[in-house]
């Protein structure tokens, strides 16, 4: 932080002695203004888990408020996703709230008044549940009672379209607890006071404080309910913040961290997700409520295998099931697919932590054996590593602005407009034969990708067929299997449970074969981490308009003007770098769209059948259709990864051009008559300040 104050400094001592009558001047001072508005996207720690094992807590012991999010033991999950970051303009604590459209909620309410009136044996009792929940939240205990007419006569009612007449709501309060009892009911559900929670009309909230910049300045926290919702939007809502995690907190009690099926089953839910058409990187996993142990029992069981265990202390207990824990958890992750699955390189974590055991010290545990530091400390190091990352750019990007002005200083020299167009030649010529090279190297991982995805389409078409039949035969249990089915035909062939346990999604597994042929390659080209040898990222990271053979500069103003190019290079670099990473799950995920999409037409014919026989009708239209369209829809799909990617390519090439262009004319405008100033004494400044952050990043 200081080493950028002081380089801001030295920046705007700089535009104050810039004489802006001068044209080239006001163009060297609006970059220079530019430099500071510079923002970076936060990076995202993806939170879930099921609710009662201490996310809530946990994410409050690691703020340091303890009851500042509340705790899922009020009730039921509310599958609200709640985002917790820095407020960095003021010390407010603020709520931005997003709601349903009022379109989105007359629809789903219909569904839920719907599925109350089903008399049906075969109605869905997770659904059942859900619409009771939601319906008495709002609107009262006895709401679930009437009609959907009835209800609209309601004054409740007519409140609710009032709040759904704005898509958002901010709540500000600079007293924490105000702040807390303000927020509550739209996260979180309780069985009193029915007719006062807002929870089911929201679709996310985000929470910003103000006295957790080092944790929180560049990192924002996400709560992901780990139980989802039956609501298909809030499903894909789930889906698309997965998307964005580059880090993941995996939470679950410490007494069923190993067999509890829910995180794992999670967890293999979301490989596409976490995976290639996700950004994460590393996965940890946290095991809460440590401190709650029944010692005897505990003591009884190890006694056979531990000799040595000293009885007395719960504290040792403690310790030892955490150490045990640690090892267990780890070896499954070790184990798993997960580590092939997010294609990175990093070492799983696990941590045991003890919330209470944190706020409370008359549970006997160490501050440090909480472990909430250890996890602050994970924070607190992504946050620093973004801050140094983002001061190394100004740093350096400063440094090219004053090479800018030092070749503008030069330009009084004789013979100079002969040189500079010497040397606007040869870069003319170099973005060319760059761009010419990078189109090449694209066009062979174009080639690479279409070869994949031919083979992908060629086993889809074969499997297809057969992949339908395993998904929508099984009759294990005939009655409950046809209302499963039938909600599936309504919500676009995804059947959607609380717990993830029984999800079924038929274009998830149609779209199996040609992810499987995809996902190798699809890493290695769109890497998270290390060198692959034929990624995009590294094939932007060769083009250079200051090539080898003019690396050497034969003037003063040569070279000032190749530093000023070289930052720019970087700088532009770099951030085609980090949107290739947002596009390329776009690029991942358009085949599963596409399939979705192309099946759509043939899920609503099929969830219209009724009658006697109204399940086999479903389940035969739905396999004709997937034989009928087979051919068109995976090539379709194929198409529109290809699509995709070649715009891709277009658009990175396009901006190389474009923007190196303008910087080419920059540092090669012809200048007269210009105010002299000598920057030499600001560029051993900016020098000595990248040292500085060059010894911080070994230490």
């Amino acid at each position: 932080m200081e080493i950028m104050e002081n380089a801001k400094k030295i920046m705007k001592s700089v535009t104050d002695n810039l004489d802006q009558s001068f044209l080239m001047y006001r163009d060297i001072i609006s970059k220079i203004n530019e430099m500071d508005k510079v923002s970076r996207k936060k990076a995202t720690m993806g939170i879930f888990g099921k609710s009662g094992d201490g996310k809530s807590s946990l994410l409050n012991a690691v703020l340091e408020k303890r009851d500042f999010l509340p705790s899922g033991s009020y009730g039921a999950c509310t599958a609200i996703i709640t985002q917790v970051e820095a407020n960095l303009t003021d010390s407010n604590y603020i709520a931005e709230i997003e709601f349903f459209s009022k379109e989105e909620w007359e629809k789903e309410l219909e569904d839920l008044f719907n599925v109350l009136s089903d008399e049906s044996d075969d109605v869905d009792d997770d659904l059942i549940e859900t619409a009771k929940e939601k319906i008495s939240a709002l609107y009262g205990a006895d709401a679930k009672k009437k009609t959907l007419e009835e209800l609209k006569k309601d004054v409740k009612f007519a409140e609710i379209e009032t709040i759904l007449s704005t898509t958002k709501k901010t709540i500000s309060n600079t007293d924490v607890f105000e702040f807390t009892d303000d927020v509550a009911s739209y996260i979180q559900h309780s069985e009193s006071s029915p007719g006062d929670w807002y929870w089911p009309l929201v679709k996310s909230v985000t929470i910003k404080i103000p006295d957790r910049h080092e944790l929180l300045e560049h990192v924002v926290l996400v709560d992901i309910p780990g139980t989802g919702d039956c609501n298909k939007i809030r499903d894909d809502l789930w889906k698309s913040k997965l998307r964005e995690c580059s880090f993941v907190w995996i939470v679950s009690a410490i007494n069923r961290a190993i067999k509890d099926k829910e995180p794992w089953g999670i967890l293999k839910y979301c490989t596409e997700e976490l995976g290639p058409g996700g950004k994460c990187k590393r996965i940890n996993f946290i095991c809460t409520k440590t401190d709650d142990i029944n010692l005897q029992g505990y003591i009884r069981y190890f006694l056979v295998f531990l000799i040595n265990l000293p009885l007395e202390q719960k504290k040792e207990c403690i310790l030892h099931r955490n150490e045990h824990a640690k090892v267990d958890v780890k070896e499954r992750l070790e184990n798993s697919d997960i580590k092939k699955i997010l294609n990175t390189d990093n070492d799983f974590q696990v941590f045991t932590v003890s919330s209470n055991a944190f706020f409370d010290q008359e549970l006997n545990l160490e501050h440090g054996e909480t472990e909430i530091p250890k996890l602050q400390d994970d924070l607190r190091i992504l946050n620093q590593n973004i801050r140094r990352e983002l001061t190394r750019d100004y740093v350096n990007e400063a440094k090219g602005v004053l090479s800018l002005i030092q070749s503008v200083q030069l330009d009084t020299e004789t013979k100079t407009a002969e040189m500079k167009a010497s040397i606007h030649t040869e870069l003319k010529k170099n973005l060319q034969e760059e761009r010419t090279k990078l189109k090449k190297s694209f066009d062979n991982i174009h080639n690479v990708l279409e070869q994949c995805l031919s083979k992908g389409v060629e086993e889809s078409v074969q499997s297809c067929v057969t992949t339908t039949m395993d998904t929508i035969l099984r009759n294990k249990d005939g009655r409950r299997f046809h209302r499963i089915l039938q909600s599936m035909c309504k919500n676009g062939g995804i059947y959607l449970k609380k717990n993830r346990d029984g999800d079924l999604d038929l274009n998830k597994e149609l779209a199996k074969n040609l992810h499987a042929c995809l996902q190798d390659d699809f890493n290695k080209i769109f890497p998270k981490s290390g060198k692959t040898g034929k990624s995009l990222q590294e094939e932007i990271d060769k083009f250079s308009i200051i090539q080898s053979a003019s690396a050497h500069p034969r003037s003063s103003l040569q070279g000032h003007i190749q530093k000023y190019l070289r930052t720019e290079e970087t700088k532009l670099k770099a951030s085609l770098n980090r949107e290739i990473v947002d596009i390329k799950t776009e690029i991942y995920s358009s085949i599963h769209k596409t399939i979705e999409r192309e099946m759509a037409p043939h899920y609503k014919k099929a969830a219209a059948a009724t009658g006697i026989g109204s399940m086999k009708k479903r389940q035969e239209m739905l396999i004709t259709s997937v034989d009928m369209i087979k051919h068109d829809m995976f090539n379709n799909a194929k198409k529109e990864v290809l699509k995709r990617f070649n715009n891709l390519k277009l658009y990175i090439n396009d901006a190389l051009k474009s923007e190196l262009k303008k910087s080419m004319e920059l540092s090669l405008l012809q200048t007269s008559k210009i105010t002299f100033m000598d920057v030499s004494k600001e560029t051993e400044q900016l020098e000595s300040l990248s040292g500085q952050l060059e010894r911080l990043s070994e230490q």
